[in-house]
């Protein structure tokens, strides 16, 4: 029997999401404002999880229906069967959520109320016990939604946010979450096949992501017993799932099909890296290189670069004209040393992003952490068409190999 879950992202990244849970399986996909509705039968919900990279979450669909007063909330949460999910034991919290805001529509604790006295109306018709609400670690979350008069109730069946893979520890000042990185890599193509290099890696969340990708390993396969939430499920399958985990393992592959770079001027982000990469359990694949973007050589002939451009006190930039020549300095050596790549930088809109010099193919909007950034993207052409991107520059040259293997090891 399939059920239907709610996959959550930003609204930027709703079809990227939307693609990969076709690709992974789902049924009847339908995408919403920041959030995708899709059906899948356990053993695939089970799979989704491990292996999706880009949502942020992932609820189970209990309800939907009229929410136009709060005694219809009450109403709608008292026909829902939470016997069916909730253990003896289960201990729980209502998350609400109002899309409305304003003196006439009710407040998220307001809604919360209401929910909650649907579900212990429901327990005191069947005659058990109320679940005890637990505001600091519940097993279940459920998640209501009213907007429109319209009311979404589900369970979080994700339990942390999907980004929380595990290995990274934050300890760098602007890091890009992971689910966010993985979405970037989908936005430009990236399948493993082609050649990876991340230049400002900072803490190497999207180096790593791209490992994962390449391995075709599950991002979430090791996270530990009892994070997701639906292990707290009354219906939980421990041997179905302990037979998805092994399947996902068995997927992996033993090496990445291209290679894999990530660098740093900052050593010491290098290092953090490593770390985060080897808890990841993919540094082995990961080729580090400590060195500035404007003076490192292009570790191949050709590939794919991302990059999220730092900003601000990030690079120590205090003045317009230093991050002006900043972001002339990324142009020109985009132009001179990567021919034959793919870049896409991402670039907070209030930068002077303008002065890279070169025009991109495509400006994808990309919301990180709530600030409004671009990511753009540059094919680097070769001879000609690479001019043309830029024609008060000079012709780039062709990019020197770099020493990157050789130098992993003495850093």
């Amino acid at each position: 029997m399939k059920s239907t879950y709610i996959a959550i992202s930003s609204q930027d990244t709703v079809d990227i999401v939307a693609n990969e849970l076709r690709q992974l399986g789902a049924d009847n996909i339908e995408t919403a404002y920041a959030s995708v509705y899709f059906e899948a039968d356990l053993e695939t919900a089970y799979r989704l999880h491990l292996r999706l990279q880009t949502p942020s979450r992932l609820l189970l669909l209990v309800r939907r229906g009229s929410g136009s007063t709060l005694p219809i909330v009450t109403n709608q949460a008292r026909k829902v069967k939470w016997d069916e999910y909730f253990r003896p034991d289960s201990t729980y919290l209502v998350e609400a959520l109002v899309g409305d805001r304003g003196p006439e529509f009710p407040t998220a604790n307001q809604l919360s109320k209401a929910v909650r006295q649907g579900i212990e109306d429901h327990f005191r018709k069947i005659e058990q016990p109320l679940p005890r609400v637990d505001l600091k670690e519940p097993k279940i979350r459920v998640v209501a939604y009213l907007h429109g008069g319209q009311l979404t109730l589900s369970i979080d069946s994700s339990g942390k946010s999907l980004h929380k893979r595990g290995y990274r520890e934050d300890s760098h000042p602007a890091p890009i979450k992971e689910n966010l990185a993985g979405a970037l890599l989908q936005m430009m193509g990236y399948d493993g096949t082609q050649n990876f290099y991340d230049p400002m890696c900072g803490s190497g969340t999207i180096a790593i992501e791209a490992a994962i990708r390449s391995l075709g390993k599950a991002p979430l396969i090791h996270r530990r017993k009892g994070d997701f939430g639906f292990e707290h499920f009354k219906g939980f399958d421990s041997q179905l799932w302990r037979k998805v985990q092994d399947s996902c393992r068995q997927d992996r592959l033993s090496e990445t099909p291209a290679k894999i770079f990530a660098a740093d001027i900052d050593r010491r982000y290098v290092e953090i890296s490593r770390e985060n990469a080897l808890r990841a359990r993919v540094e082995k694949f990961i080729n580090f290189r400590a060195g500035s973007f404007f003076d490192l050589e292009a570790p191949a002939s050709s590939g794919i670069l991302i990059c999220n451009l730092p900003y601000g006190e990030r690079i120590g930039q205090k003045t317009d004209e230093q991050m002006v020549e900043f972001y002339k300095s990324i142009g020109d050596t985009l132009k001179k040393s990567y021919a034959g790549w793919t870049a896409a930088l991402l670039v907070s809109e209030t930068t002077p992003h303008k002065f890279i010099g070169l025009r991109p193919k495509r400006r994808i909007p990309v919301d990180n952490g709530g600030i409004p950034c671009r990511l753009l993207v540059f094919e680097l052409y070769a001879g000609k068409k690479h001019q043309s991107l830029d024609t008060n520059d000079e012709a780039p040259r062709a990019a020197p190999q770099s020493n990157f293997e050789e130098s992993t090891s003495s850093i």
